[in-house]
């Protein structure tokens, strides 16, 4: 916090810090001013002119001079007017010749109702047009199934090129121009290739860009049902606000978390929603009768499923890294903690149970992702972060430019003047060092990209552990360039005021774990005040194996004993789990199969009994993101038909099969019990504010104000309306009727302020701009150092490949390789054709080229595909994309032969 200063708006004191941006200032203060160009995340440029205010010499001055608001560092005795008429005049003058042009096509523009430009307009006091001639035009561009362009609505912010490539580094969206027209477009059309370009909707002012996946089943902001949820997409746990219409789930927004997703979201987040609306839905239960599945009632498909239970000798239970925790209690509790499995094949339990244990053994606590952002030297090992977690690979973007920053302070220059720091600093970065097996699309502002198989990241990874500490093993057998890489690398960090590893289980390779946790133990012992952050498959990947619970091959070798002949399956396809033969001989050795999900696969097509169960926007739970941040998602709309709560099935299963009424009657009581149950979830229930909270005894309404036709949705099937639905579960209404102001982070559902309508009324949730949301940051921290641990012993020999054999290695894709996501038609038009990617010189040996088609054999199954050529990978490696149709569960890494598709 640096030095206060005072300072005046319309003759009144104020207290801000010295050199703040006087707009964000004016606004934290929860003053209106106008704007455009400015974004608390871009910084200030001064494009736009909109947020002028006048400024006086002193208190006898009623002249003063424009200045803009953006650009203006508050300094002692600063006297500026907001309402003065001279800026009052200027403001609606620019907005008027910012609007000359504009369609003015409100009641056709998606942005319509939560436009900034629309508030802006208001609020500048433009009210009539003047303009009369011949507007400008332009041609607008595809670029993709995410977002729909609209040229002709554009004010010219440059907020759109600022976030793309500034911040997101994307490379493939200009602002081009001749004369007085300037695009913002690529150079030819096609779809953007960024992962974050659906924050485009969210950053531009007006309609140029807009949700196309929202189009194809359009409504207004004001008719939307929503609710605060956690994305489910992969495990950094950003916050989102899903938005819901007639039963149907239409678009996600990001939901504000000052230590996690902070003000974006990337493309798999915020459209692989769609899922949920699929034709693959599971919408009733379905038993097999002669076999066939057949619909079943409800009660019906209870009675048989507890016949079914206690018609066997043994149960075991398969829960699942995609489902809440509460889920998965109910079904650990519903079979006993001893035949509870978690779902996951041998080697990603055993990974997830390394990482844990450094987590909680080790020294450096863990990162969130607003800290990543704040390191000033970052080392990578063997994580893929864009494929993997997108999300954390922007805010590592980010870290590398606070070198700038610091340049730039000492020459006077404040952080947030965007421009001014990028021109005096000349693209200075923080270092950041990664090792990864193949190239990353963060390696255009890293120090250091150096490649290798993930054994060789891990003994790099050592190498600079022990350069850091003489007490970390030795690596035996180090090349001369490795060596200097190592101490270099190990130089840089020891000097760093705030290192951060990174890794995770993207790799599958428990000594890259190793190497970082020991990396981190080295630097801990030297005193800096390192941290970790790594990367985890799923959504409550870290919050099963928090859980605990055995894994695939340990429930496979149950069966086998004859222990259990009845499985139960929690919202996990089987099939993308592990080897196709040990996934059939684990189905096909059980006598009864349940399986709850609310997707089909082929795991429900094996099954003797099928319950539905709704998805994160039909259902309530708790999910632990890689950060070990326990947070709350909740239901946002009601399904129709049986479709209940995965928790709330397996409740009435147990109940019915022991006798008795249901255990849990509402979440909170599931909750509870997980709590107390298992220690290291003991907090869990501080994640969210309880069923019974209220404010000035009214609940949190889903739905805003302006809702409407809640009394004619139905009108086409009955005249009589239903009253809302009923939630026991929540604070959260399903009407208008309830409170917003004052609502706590974890249920804030949309955000909304009296002359803000668009996305930009976040800042009236904020204890300051940019800064966290009033009544803190949602959900609750899990874990935390006990610096018990020390260095782990086994360090891997260097990479030999054998002769005529490669080493398959996991490719992770940002859309495809995620289950979920996959499903949602706007990400399956990303995702690439699946490949087997080799290195030119391994593809000459074997007479291939680019496309060729080549056979390889894993675990008696054979494959064949097209041959990709990578210069980024190391010879005798080839890759494999992970979770794409036709290749899940095929175990990695893993040494193979390959053979051209024309060799017999």
């Amino acid at each position: 916090m640096g030095k206060r200063v005072g300072f005046y708006i319309d003759g009144r004191h104020h207290e801000a810090e010295e050199g703040a941006n006087l707009l964000q200032v004016v606004l934290s203060f929860g003053m209106n001013l106008p704007y455009f160009c400015w974004h608390p995340a871009l910084g200030a440029v001064g494009a736009c002119r909109q947020c002028a205010v006048s400024q006086f010499k002193d208190e006898n001055d009623t002249r003063g001079r424009l200045i803009m608001a953006c650009m203006t560092p508050v300094s002692e005795g600063l006297r500026v007017g907001l309402a003065h008429s001279e800026a009052g005049a200027f403001r609606k003058s620019i907005i008027e010749w910012l609007m000359a042009s504009h369609p003015h096509d409100c009641p056709v523009c998606d942005e319509g109702g939560e436009c900034h430009l629309q508030d802006m307009t208001v609020m500048s006091g433009h009210a009539y047009r003047r303009f009369r001639f011949s507007k400008r035009t332009f041609r607008n561009q595809y670029l993709g199934p995410f977002v729909t362009h609209e040229m002709n609505r554009c004010i010219t912010c440059y907020r759109c090129v600022r976030f793309y490539g500034n911040y997101a580094g994307g490379t493939d969206l200009h602002a081009q121009a001749i004369r007085n027209h300037v695009y913002f477009g690529r150079h030819e059309e096609g779809a953007l290739e960024s992962e974050f370009s659906g924050n485009l909707v969210e950053v531009c002012p007006t309609g140029v860009f807009t949700d196309k996946s929202l189009s194809r089943h359009y409504a207004r902001k004001w008719d939307l049902t929503t609710a605060p949820s956690v994305c489910v997409h992969c495990g950094v746990g950003c916050n989102t606000i899903p938005g819901a219409r007639y039963g149907t789930l239409r678009r996600i927004r990001n939901r504000f978390h000052h230590e996690v997703n902070g003000y974006f979201l990337c493309d798999r987040g915020r459209y692989g929603y769609e899922f949920a609306n699929g034709q693959q839905r599971l919408r009733q239960p379905l038993a097999t009768a002669e076999g066939a599945m057949v619909p079943s009632a409800a009660d019906a498909a209870l009675q048989g499923v507890v016949q079914m239970m206690r018609g066997g000798r043994g149960v075991v239970g398969i829960g699942s890294p995609r489902a809440s925790l509460e889920a998965n209690f109910a079904l650990r509790e519903l079979v006993g903690a001893d035949n509870f499995y978690i779902g996951l094949p041998a080697a990603e339990h055993a990974l997830l149970q390394a990482l844990l244990q450094h987590l909680q053994t080790g020294a450096a606590p863990v990162a969130s992702l607003r800290e990543v952002e704040e390191a000033d030297a970052l080392l990578l090992l063997g994580e893929d972060l864009p494929n993997t977690a997108p999300r954390l690979a922007l805010s590592v973007r980010q870290a590398t430019r606070n070198a700038s920053f610091a340049v730039a302070t000492r020459l006077g220059i404040p952080p947030w003047q965007d421009e001014a720091v990028r021109d005096a600093t000349g693209g200075i970065r923080s270092p950041l060092f990664i090792a990864t097996p193949a190239a990353t699309r963060l390696d255009d502002v890293a120090q250091v990209s150096w490649r290798g198989v993930p054994d060789e990241v891990a003994r790099l990874g050592y190498a600079i552990a022990h350069a850091l500490d003489a007490g970390a093993p030795e690596v035996p057998g180090l090349p001369r360039e490795m060596h200097q890489l190592a101490e270099a690398i190990a130089h840089t960090l020891a000097e760093a005021e705030r290192p951060v590893i990174l890794s995770g289980c993207g790799a599958l390779s428990r000594s890259v774990l190793d190497a970082a946790a020991a990396v981190a133990h080295a630097l801990h012992r030297r005193g800096r005040p390192v941290r970790v952050h790594h990367a985890v498959p799923e959504c409550n990947s870290l919050g099963l194996a928090l859980m605990g619970g055995g894994h695939l091959g340990d429930a496979l070798e149950a069966v086998r004993r004859g222990q259990a002949d009845t499985a139960v399956v929690l919202e996990n396809d089987l099939f993308r789990r592990g080897p196709r033969q040990e996934v059939e001989s684990l189905v096909s050795g059980v006598a009864r199969l349940l399986v709850l999900d609310h997707m089909y696969h082929e795991t429900v097509a094996a099954a003797r009994w099928v319950l539905p169960v709704g998805t994160f926007a039909e259902s309530s739970g708790t999910l632990v993101n890689s950060e070990g941040r326990a947070q709350r998602f909740f239901q946002v709309h009601t399904p129709e038909g049986p479709i209940r709560p995965a928790w709330r099935w397996l409740g009435e299963v147990s109940a019915l099969h022991h006798g008795g009424p249901p255990r849990w009657p509402h979440l909170d009581a599931v909750t509870a019990a997980c709590a107390a149950a298992i220690p290291a979830l003991a907090a869990i229930p501080e994640a969210a504010p309880a069923r019974d909270f209220r404010i000035i005894g009214q609940g949190i309404a889903r739905q805003p104000p302006r809702y409407s036709g809640r009394t004619a949705m139905q009108a086409d099937r009955r005249l009589h309306e239903p009253k809302p639905p009923e939630d026991t579960d929540t604070p959260l209404r399903y009407s208008m009727e309830g409170r917003l102001a004052g609502a706590p982070p974890a249920l804030t559902p949309f955000y909304w302020a009296p002359g803000w309508n668009s996305a930009q009324a976040l800042h009236r949730f904020q204890e300051e701009v940019g800064g966290p949301l009033r009544g803190g940051n949602a959900g609750v921290r899990l874990l935390f150092p006990a610096g018990s641990g020390g260095y782990p012993e086994a360090v891997p020999g260097p990479f030999t490949p054998p002769a005529g054999r490669w080493l398959l290695l996991p490719l992770a894709h940002v859309f495809g390789s995620e289950e979920l996501s996959a499903r949602a038609p706007a990400v399956a038009e990303r995702m690439p054709p699946p490949t087997l990617s080799l290195h030119p010189q391994d593809a000459e040996a074997l007479a291939l080229e680019e496309g060729s088609e080549i056979r390889l054999q894993l675990g008696g199954a054979l494959y064949r595909l097209a041959v990709s050529l990578r210069q980024d990978l190391v010879p005798g490696t080839a890759g494999l994309p992970v979770g794409f149709p036709g290749l899940e569960g095929i175990p990695l890494p893993v040494w193979t032969e390959l053979t051209g598709g024309g060799s017999e």
